[in-house]
This record gives structure tokens, C-alpha cells and sequence, in this order.
């Protein structure tokens, strides 16, 4: 055995559990990498469906260990399976699998805590059962964790029913530290109303797991609003909260893909002109927009005039007409996945079309991108809400008729203050005093950790 080999069987270890969609699996591997600088060796385990991807496109993963675990699904080849699926595998298959798995890796107590996305919030109870010390990993906005955090409350003052469903609607939530949001944002306001009940009970599920947490870790900067998040850390309640993102800058790794990735759209970047482009994309983890809203945007971005690259998966091309792609060849490029980051860099890129993701608008921050924010499910709608209204370095639109898209890229286009403003914004959240507010949060986060270790006997 080699001496590299030797030393990483001695770092203790930390076992990663992460929601299995993309954009959970590529904050938790970024998350895991700021901790193998710090002596750790992360482990990451996902369902056998997510690790099949992530082999398939070969993602470096930087000496982050990759491990699988049954899940059950049959998905006979087609692409991802629903929300309730996944849940059902996650509290009838899964635990069993991980519980196993713990037990094998923590021999001589090698693990030191298991980090777990609040949304794979099963995994809670396995730790638990096996002894090891648990960390939650919130992969989005603090807002969002804020306002899952407060609905005992607002079940308690009648704002919501016990079953999640707003009293009337579009009333006005008041939080504290944050801004009026409507009702109609709550993530779990989704489908029909048996699935928002559903959805309902997964959010109150996890929140009632997450209450046995040592720490909780936010993939989320302290300064999202004028007061910081500052205060939760001098509370002696657990969990311990400590704001570790976002990653984007700060760790030198490549987004993990699940699809592999047309470059060719970066050379057909470089024969545009600068900030001429509208890049739409609306992420790898919501259901199709259905055939007519995507004919219709088909036939906007045409109409426009506009050079565009569309990130256009095989499940969303039914609404294309015969024909299209050929038709705007010499306009657009229309792709099935790109390389977002380099997308984004690159200076011919004015205008990014985004269902407001949170790992999307980080990226469009980083790169200092104006938004057309066209919000589809989940946190995406308060995501939106502090893009347009509280942040205000996008616009929102309605629908994708020319007049909605051509309103939105005027407004933007006319604020001649957004530059600024995304400047202002990009350095409160990726600038030298943000990343040394992570790294500090990181650095105490692992002599937590650490103390843990000096104390096993």
C-alpha cells in the first residue's frame, strides 16, 4: 500500500449524504473538499441511480470517495424518477443499506459525523441509531431555511393549516429578518393538492429529524439582507449554525455533471458579440414546461433576433416545431447540456433565462450575469423574489410570448445601476471579507470536529 493510500485510511471521516439531484450532489462534493484540505476524508454516498451517473461522465471528484447504496427504483432506462419516488426509496430502502455501510466504515470510530442534506433528513435517524454525531446541510438560500424553520409558527397563528395550505391566499408571511413574502411562495405549494399535503409532510418530517443536529451548515452567504445571521451562533441551542457558502469561487473543482456536456457551444460563443447573448437554461431538476410553453419560447427566441443558447434535454424537445433547429442554426445554438460555469464567464453573454435555482443565480452572481427569472418549483420562487426585489439585478417574466421577454431584456437592458449593484453583490458574497467569513466557519466547524476526536478513548 502506497503512503498516500496509508495516510487516508488515518484521516477521519466524514460520510456525505446529499439529496440525490444534481444540484445538491455538486454543493455537498464542493462542501467535501473544503474539508479534505482540512484533514478529513470525505466519503460521499448516493443511490445507485446517482452514482451510475456520476461514474458515466466521469466527474473528478478530487479524492472524494464515491459509494453506493440499493435504492430500489426501476427506471428501466428512462431519466430521473419523481419526487415521491425518491422519498419512498429514501424511508423504505435506503436506511438499511446506509446503516450498514456506517457501520463498516466507522470501525476504531473512524467516522466523525455524517453530513446530511435536510431534504435526505431519513439519514438523520440512521447516525443516530449508529452513534455518530450528524450535521445538516441546507443547499439553498438561508431565507428558504427560515422560513421551513418557521412552521410550527405559522401553523400556531393560523397563517397555514396543519396541513400546510395557506388560509387565504396571498396573504402577506412575515419573518423576521426578512421581507414580505406571499403565501403563494412556500416551496411545498406544488402540484395538486395531494402532493402539496404531501410535500407538506416531507418539510415538517425533516424538521422535526433536524432537531437532534449538532450543526448546520448553509450553502448560503450571512448577508443575504442588511442583518446577518450572525446572532444564531451565540445561541448555546443546537444546532450550531455555521454559513459555508457558496463554494462557487472560493474551490477549485468542476461542477459533476449527470450529462455530458456540449462544449461545442463555448466556440460558437467566441464568434459572438459581446453581451449579445441570451444563455436559457431552467436547471436539471424540475419537470418539463410542457409543449406549448416550449414552442412558444421556440418561437420567441427566433422572433427576437437575438443570438441564444438554449440547454434543451431530449424530454423537453416535443414542443419544438418541425424543423426549428435548423431554422435558427445561424442564430442559436441549442444544446443538451453545457458547461454552465464557462457558459457564463464567457464576455458574450448579456442575459441568462433561469428558473431561479439556487445554484444557478450563485453562479450568475459570480459571474456578474443579468436575470430573466422565469421561477418553476420549490425555493425558486423566493429565490426569484430576492433577485427582482431585494438584490434587484433581475426582472421577472410571466410567460415567454415575445412581449414578455422583450419587456424583461428592456427593463434590464435600461437600469443602467444593475452593473453596479451585481458588482456590489458579487463581492459581498465572493469577495476576500466573505471568503474569510467561510473559511473561519469551515476552520471551526473541523476543531468541533477535531475535540470530538481527542475525546473518543
Amino acid at each position: 500500500m502506497g503512503s498516500a493510500a496509508k495516510n487516508c485510511l488515518k484521516m477521519p471521516k466524514i460520510v456525505l449524504v446529499p439529496y440525490p439531484a444534481q444540484g445538491h450532489v455538486t454543493p455537498m462534493l464542493k462542501f467535501g473538499l473544503a474539508m479534505l484540505s482540512r484533514g478529513f476524508q470525505p466519503i460521499m454516498v448516493t443511490p445507485e441511480f446517482i452514482h451510475r451517473r456520476l461514474i458515466a461522465t466521469s466527474t473528478d471528484t478530487n479524492g472524494i470517495q464515491l459509494m453506493s447504496i440499493p435504492d430500489g427504483l426501476d427506471l428501466g432506462g428512462a431519466g430521473a424518477p419523481d419526487f415521491f419516488a425518491i422519498e419512498k426509496a429514501m424511508e423504505e430502502v435506503m436506511p438499511s443499506h446506509l446503516e450498514r455501510l456506517l457501520f463498516q466504515e466507522d470501525e476504531d470510530g473512524g467516522v466523525v459525523c455524517v453530513v446530511i442534506d435536510l431534504l435526505a433528513s431519513w439519514a438523520i435517524e440512521v447516525a443516530n441509531r449508529c452513534g455518530i454525531p450528524a450535521a445538516g446541510f441546507w443547499t439553498a438560500m438561508l431565507a428558504t431555511y427560515r422560513l421551513i424553520a418557521a412552521i410550527p409558527d405559522m401553523v400556531h397563528v393560523g397563517l397555514i393549516s396543519d396541513t400546510g395550505l395557506p388560509k387565504n391566499k396571498g396573504t402577506a408571511c412575515f419573518l423576521p429578518d426578512q421581507p414580505t413574502l406571499s403565501t403563494e411562495f412556500f416551496p411545498w405549494l406544488i402540484g395538486t393538492q395531494a402532493a402539496r399535503k404531501g410535500r407538506f409532510k416531507f418539510w415538517t418530517t425533516a424538521l422535526d429529524r433536524s432537531r437532534t443536529l449538532r450543526w448546520l451548515l448553509l450553502n448560503s452567504f450571512s448577508e443575504e439582507h442588511e442583518n446577518s445571521d450572525d446572532d444564531h451562533n451565540q445561541q448555546n441551542d443546537l444546532p450550531k449554525i455555521f454559513p459555508v457558502g457558496p463554494f462557487n469561487k472560493h474551490l477549485a473543482i468542476k461542477n459533476p455533471s449527470f450529462w455530458k456536456e456540449d462544449a461545442s457551444c463555448l466556440e460558437w460563443l467566441d464568434n459572438q458579440n459581446i453581451d449579445s447573448v441570451i444563455y436559457v437554461s431552467f436547471g436539471s431538476w424540475v419537470s418539463p414546461i410542457g409543449e406549448s410553453k416550449v414552442r412558444s419560447l421556440a418561437a420567441t427566441l427566433e422572433s427576437l433576433g437575438r443570438p441564444f443558447i438554449w440547454v434543451l434535454g431530449a424530454a423537453w424537445r416535443e414542443g419544438i416545431p418541425d424543423g426549428y433547429l435548423d431554422s435558427v442554426l445561424k442564430q442559436g445554438k441549442v444544446v443538451s447540456w453545457a458547461p454552465q460555469m464557462q457558459v457564463l464567464q464567457h464576455k458574450a453573454v448579456g442575459f441568462f433565462l433561469t428558473h431561479c435555482g439556487w445554484n444557478s443565480t450563485m453562479e450568475a452572481i459570480q459571474c456578474r450575469r443579468r436575470l430573466l427569472c422565469y421561477p418553476v418549483a420549490g425555493d425558486q420562487f423566493i429565490n426569484c423574489y430576492y433577485i427582482t426585489h431585494v438584490w434587484k439585478i433581475g426582472a421577472r417574466i410571466e410567460g415567454f410570448e415575445q412581449g414578455d421577454l422583450e419587456e424583461g431584456l428592456t427593463k434590464l437592458s435600461k437600469d443602467s445601476e444593475i452593473n453596479g449593484r451585481l458588482s456590489r453583490l458579487h463581492e459581498r458574497t465572493m469577495g476576500e471579507e466573505a471568503r474569510g467569513k467561510i473559511m473561519a466557519n469551515l476552520t471551526a466547524l473541523s476543531d468541533d470536529l477535531n475535540g470530538q476526536t481527542s475525546e473518543t478513548p
